[in-house]
């Protein structure tokens, strides 16, 4: 908590600045509404700049968080920038700069860099709040916010460079050169340089097994002579493979399935759920895979303290469970674990045979309860939907236990609605969320 605390207000303060040095040290500003103009700009701006910082994956940054709820605030903050730069030349035309700054086409060339960039700005938020509904890949979208990202924030920069009155001063100059001195270099590591120097220290795949219908574990083997970096059961990481035969170099997130006792190897057991996995099952051993992680805060490990377990998964977010499974199994770890696994039938069950095996050892003091929505003739298990009745029915009292949740988002959103109807406090449920853009 401490250290969460402390990144808040190291983000807090950056924004800060920029703001509180324009009002003690800049020129003062012809009313409050010009003023509430300028200090729009200069806030929206600095927001806009530390994006780069909240995306790049920096392990300082996001182990407090994980990656997964940075990101999201890395979203919401896109849009509070927005808005503040919205506001900012729409104050100034009624502060008496006049309407003729938002239509008239006689405007110096700064001018032109300030409106596209916030053109840009727009298109890039509409991009990422919208993405499902505009049938944009992935892949698309991120070429094209990878691209608007860093060209705003120029377009930004010369237009309050050369606009902006508070920058005469050495002070406000001296911190907007700095602000873009940090972003250049932390964008062109993300983007070019890490992604060449993983590519140069990538793994080598050394299995690829079906676990059930369109369901691949992929195992991956470091360099010779290394290990596995350290990660948490739970945890996930990014993985571009390099496959050749005209197969897709994407870089996708998934989460490790394996448990980090085994140091030789690093899995992850993925479905196919669109274009780029459904090639999944084409990859062989010997291909290679730049592996970069791990990432998030969904582990067991992380609380020690927690000693009665409900987990509840869906689908292929049986995955971070089975790595925390099979983590307890290997280190002796005694703590109770109800698991409620939902799937639509039998041959969609992942790790089924595994899971049974954990259940009748020793570690942990695992039960394990299938739910098929969409059973077979020969099913004798429960049928149906893991849901608030089925929960309730199968934990009995909820105090004291905690829920880890991670499945498709209808499953999500119902599960954890019926927990909150149990009496389930929030700071019980923890939530694992595929996708980022959600």
């Amino acid at each position: 908590m401490a250290g969460a605390l402390l990144r808040i207000v190291l983000y807090t303060a950056a924004v800060v600045l920029p703001v509180a040095a324009a009002s003690f040290l800049g020129e003062s500003s012809p009313g409050i509404v010009h003023e509430a103009a300028k200090n729009m700009a200069l806030a929206g701006f600095t927001i806009l700049v530390l994006q780069v910082l909240l995306a790049a994956r920096i392990k300082w940054i996001e182990r407090a968080f994980g990656f997964d709820i940075l990101i999201r605030f890395h979203k919401h903050m896109a849009v509070f920038a927005f808005l503040l730069l919205l506001a900012h030349p729409l104050l100034l035309a009624w502060s008496g700069g006049g309407w003729r700054l938002l239509v008239g086409l006689d405007l110096p060339w700064y001018i032109y860099a300030g409106k596209a960039a916030l053109v840009l700005l727009a298109l890039n938020v509409l991009a990422s709040l919208y993405q499902g509904r505009l049938r944009l890949k992935f892949e698309g979208w991120r070429s094209i916010h990878a691209v608007a990202g860093p060209l705003l924030i120029v377009l930004g920069f010369a237009h309050s460079w050369a606009a902006g009155d508070d920058l005469e001063t050495a002070a406000l100059k001296t911190v907007w050169v700095v602000l873009l001195c940090v972003a250049v270099p932390v964008f062109a590591y993300h983007r070019f340089f890490r992604p060449i120097r993983l590519k140069e220290r990538a793994f080598r795949v050394v299995e690829v097994r079906p676990e059930a219908e369109d369901v691949h574990t992929v195992k991956m083997a470091p360099p010779e002579g290394e290990d596995v970096p350290d990660y948490l059961p739970g945890q996930f990481h990014f993985v571009t493979f390099y496959r050749g035969r005209g197969l897709p170099v994407e870089e996708h997130h998934w989460t490790i399935s394996s448990s980090p006792t085994e140091r030789g190897f690093v899995s992850s057991t993925i479905k196919n759920l669109g274009d780029f996995t459904s090639t999944i099952w084409m990859t062989k051993v010997g291909d290679r895979a730049a592996v970069h992680g791990a990432f998030g805060r969904f582990s067991y490990a992380l609380h020690p303290e927690e000693r009665d377990l409900v987990f509840l998964a869906g689908g292929i977010g049986i995955t971070p469970l089975m790595s925390m499974l099979r983590h307890m199994r290997d280190t002796g770890d005694r703590r109770s674990v109800l698991l409620l696994y939902a799937n639509r039938n039998e041959d969609q069950i992942v790790f089924q045979k595994e899971l049974s095996e954990i259940e009748s050892g020793d570690h942990p003091d695992l039960e394990v309860v299938h739910v098929l929505s969409r059973p077979g003739q020969g099913w004798q298990g429960e049928t149906g939907h893991v849901d608030r009745d089925r929960i309730r029915d199968h934990c009995g009292e909820v105090e004291g236990k905690v829920f880890y949740v991670c499945g498709p988002p209808a499953m999500r959103e119902s599960v954890v609605e019926g927990l909150r109807e149990l009496g389930v406090p929030d700071r019980a449920v923890r939530l694992e969320i595929f996708s980022f853009l959600d």
